[in-house]
């Protein structure tokens, strides 16, 4: 994939084209209901992504938008969606595409939370739920937002269960990650369903091919925003690595990490679901209060792990990257990359969580003599310094976990 922060310079044919900014929320002409909503979220003055690409969502405009997790994008979008709804029309205004279950679940709940003082109403769409149940609410009950994943919103649209033809505003989230599994042909298939004059909102943290053909297949005069390399940052987190020569000895550093530091919660890595299942049987030996989230479980399972997790009952999450994008767990104050991963572009969302908008966060690599070479990698590619982890980093990170806490 390519390197966006870079993209001004390459011969991708994208470049911003919209630098205006509204840097406080009562300026962007929302209604009183949702500026409560917004408030009430949490949600303090708008991230830079929030200032640029917030209003022109507002004014109908097709966008697309260049920008890492953690930055503030998910209520960019929601916020913007919001605006454009009717609540006197009972009908599905707007549709929202994410990669995977937990993602699309995690959107939908921001939207209903940051819309509750404008009664709205969403419902997810996913995989791995009863399909009869999904039929049953969109026939019987009034919704506003659908935020799912392509196969099953495909499957709805095609079957007359779900009904775009009030659709306002199209979301693709996180696109990259979406068309590189392979969504390619179920995304265009959606488009079939809604009106040519379907807004299309593209958020991506880059930007492959495939996203450029969307944005010249689908897309009319976009307003694009892509964050400069100096927007687009890792600040707030804190990255060290440690050198722990090989790997059977990362599980001894991992126990020291924890016996030495305070840590609210913590996200641990892994490159392989064999590595996650032998780490969840060694640190349960050692007493340690731990979920564990990948691919082979069954969704009841992985919402039921995400909840105890979010809700602080879990304080150590051990994760491949199905959780490495849009996971927002607000107590995260660690990220360790048990083993460092292979894809450079997945390293910014794995320590993202740590770093979640306005917070402060650490993120500590294990690398062995045969995968430095992986972390130098990173560091040239997202021109950061990832420093050895000093022996006095214990009141480090005790500062990090106050502040966040």
């Amino acid at each position: 994939m390519e390197k966006l922060y870079k993209l001004k310079n390459t011969d991708s044919g994208i470049k911003t084209n919209y630098d205006e900014k509204i840097n406080n929320f009562d300026d962007m002409e929302l209604s009183e209901e949702l500026l409560r909503g917004i408030y009430a979220y949490g949600f303090v003055s708008p991230s830079i992504v929030q200032q640029k690409a917030i209003f022109p969502i507002k004014k109908a405009h097709d966008v697309i938008i260049q920008s890492q997790s953690g930055t503030g994008k998910t209520g960019t979008f929601a916020i913007g969606l919001l605006s454009r709804i009717d609540t006197s029309n009972d009908k599905v205004q707007s549709i929202v595409l994410a990669p995977t279950r937990d993602l699309a679940i995690q959107t939908g709940l921001c939207i209903e939370q940051i819309g509750k003082y404008m009664n709205i109403k969403t419902h997810t769409l996913i995989g791995g739920r009863s399909v009869r149940k999904d039929i049953n609410i969109l026939q019987n009950s009034n919704i506003h937002v659908i935020s799912g994943t392509p196969g099953r919103v495909l499957h709805m649209l095609s079957q007359n269960y779900l009904n775009a033809s009030n659709v306002l505003t199209f979301i693709l989230d996180e696109a990259d990650i979406m068309l590189d599994r392979g969504f390619v042909e179920q995304i265009y298939n959606v488009f079939k369903y809604l009106k040519s004059s379907v807004q299309v909102c593209l958020f991506s943290a880059t930007m492959p091919e495939q996203c450029l053909k969307i944005t010249t297949e689908f897309m009319k005069s976009p307003k694009i925003v892509l964050l400069k390399s100096d927007e687009l940052t890792l600040r707030g987190i804190s990255q060290y690595y440690v050198d722990v020569e090989k790997t059977e000895y990362k599980l001894d550093v991992l126990c020291d990490i924890y016996d030495t530091f305070i840590v609210s919660q913590a996200i641990i890595f892994c490159n392989k679901l064999k590595t996650v299942l032998w780490l969840e049987e060694q640190m349960k030996r050692r007493d340690f209060t731990i979920g564990t989230i990948h691919s082979e479980l069954e969704q009841k399972e992985r919402d039921y792990i995400m909840g105890e997790f979010r809700d602080g009952r879990t304080r150590v999450l051990i994760a491949t990257d199905l959780v490495a994008r849009g996971i927002d767990v607000h107590g995260v104050s660690l990220v360790i990359n048990y083993d460092i991963p292979i894809n450079k572009e997945n390293y910014i969302h794995r320590i993202g969580r740590s770093g979640r908008f306005g917070r402060k966060g650490i993120s500590i690599n294990f690398v062995t003599q045969d995968t430095m070479r992986f972390q130098r990698e990173i560091e040239q590619f997202y021109e950061t310094e990832i420093k050895p982890l000093p022996k006095e980093i214990g009141k480090d990170i005790s500062s990090v976990s106050t502040d966040i806490s």
